[in-house]
C-alpha cells in the first residue's frame, strides 16, 4: 500500500494557520499540483477554499458549549474526543486521496491541545498508521510581531518545542505574517530570531524581561493584587524566569524558524519545499517522461 503525504497546521491563536492554508493551496493550484483540504477547526467559519472534510459537519464548538454547558477549551477537546469515536468521518474519505495530493489540516488555535492532552498525538498515530497510512509533518505557525517583545517570542518558541516533543512528528516551524515586521528588524539581528540566540535575553531593557509599571496610571483595581504584581513582575524574578526559558530552549537545540509571508509566492514555494523534503513526497513520486507533458498540454 503506498503512503499518502499530508501536513498538519498548528500554532497559536491569530498566527495565519487559515490564511497559510489558502496561500499553500491556491500554490498547489498554480502549479497544477492537487491536494485535499481538512478543517479540524469545529469553531472556524469562513474559508477562502470550501474544506473537502469540516469537522463542523460532524461536530460543532458552539453546539457543544451550548449543550454541555462547557468552555471553548473544554469543549474543543470534547469535540477531538467525539472526532476520535467517529473516526470513519475523517478516515473513509482519506482512503480516496491519491498519492499525488498534499493532505493539507487545518487545525484550532488552543495550544492546550498540543501541549497538554494527548488527544491529538493518538489522532496522529491513527492517520499515520493503518489503511491512511498518511506520511505527515507538523508546521508550526508563531506570529512574527512577537518578536518585539522577546520574552513572548521565546514563550512562543517553548510552545513549539513543546509541540514537537508530543506529536512525535517532523515540524517545520514558521515565523508567519514577515510582512508586518518588513523594515522593522534589521537583517542581522532577524537572524538571530530564525535560529533563537539566548543572547536575545541578555539586553533587559529592550527584551521584555522586565514587566513595565506606570506611576500614575490605573494598573489595577485593588491596591494589594497591585503590589503583588509588581513584585512578582519586576526584578530578578520575573528575568531569572525567563532566562531559563531561553536556556532550556538552547540546551534541546530543537527550534529554528523559516520567514513565511503568506502573501508572497516565493515564500509559500520555499516554505512548501522544506514540508516536502520533511514528508519525503518527492522521493515516491514517479519520475515523468518528456511526451506525458506533451500530452497533458494538449489536454
Amino acid at each position: 500500500m503506498g503512503s499518502k503525504y499530508g501536513v498538519i497546521v498548528m500554532g497559536p491563536a491569530g498566527a495565519g494557520k487559515t490564511t497559510f492554508c489558502t496561500a499553500l493551496i491556491q500554490f498547489l493550484r498554480n502549479n497544477r499540483r492537487s491536494c485535499f483540504y481538512i478543517n479540524l477547526d469545529p469553531a472556524a467559519e469562513d474559508f477562502a477554499y470550501e474544506p473537502d472534510v469540516d469537522i463542523k459537519d460532524l461536530i460543532s464548538l458552539e453546539d457543544v458549549m451550548e449543550e454541555l454547558h462547557l468552555g471553548p477549551n473544554g469543549g474543543l477537546i470534547y469535540c477531538f474526543e467525539f472526532l476520535m469515536e467517529n473516526l470513519d468521518f475523517l478516515t473513509e474519505p482519506l482512503e480516496e486521496v491519491g498519492e499525488e495530493s498534499l493532505i493539507i489540516i487545518d487545525m484550532p488555535g488552543q495550544i492546550e491541545l498540543y501541549t497538554h492532552v494527548p488527544v491529538i498525538p493518538q489522532l496522529i498515530a491513527h492517520l499515520t498508521k493503518g489503511s491512511t497510512n498518511v506520511s505527515m509533518c507538523v508546521a508550526y505557525l508563531l506570529e512574527s510581531t512577537f518578536i518585539g517583545d522577546r520574552a513572548k517570542f521565546f514563550s512562543g518558541t517553548l510552545s513549539a518545542m513543546s509541540a514537537m516533543l508530543m506529536m512525535g512528528l517532523p515540524h517545520v516551524n514558521i515565523l508567519s505574517k514577515m510582512d508586518q515586521v518588513k523594515g522593522q528588524v534589521a537583517r542581522k539581528e532577524l537572524k538571530r530570531f530564525i535560529d533563537p540566540d539566548i543572547g536575545l535575553m541578555q539586553d533587559a531593557a529592550d527584551s521584555g524581561l522586565v514587566y513595565e509599571w506606570k506611576d500614575g496610571v490605573d494598573n489595577g483595581d485593588e491596591a494589594a493584587k497591585e503590589e503583588e504584581k509588581r513584585d512578582m513582575m519586576t526584578g530578578a524574578s520575573f528575568t531569572k524566569l525567563n532566562r531559563a526559558v531561553a536556556q532550556l530552549i538552547d540546551e534541546f537545540s530543537l527550534v529554528s524558524f523559516l520567514k513565511l509571508d503568506a502573501q508572497d509566492e516565493d515564500s509559500v514555494g520555499a516554505v512548501l519545499s522544506y514540508i516536502d523534503d520533511s514528508i519525503q513526497f518527492h522521493e515516491a513520486q514517479e519520475p515523468r517522461e518528456p511526451n506525458d507533458e506533451i500530452m497533458d498540454d494538449g489536454e
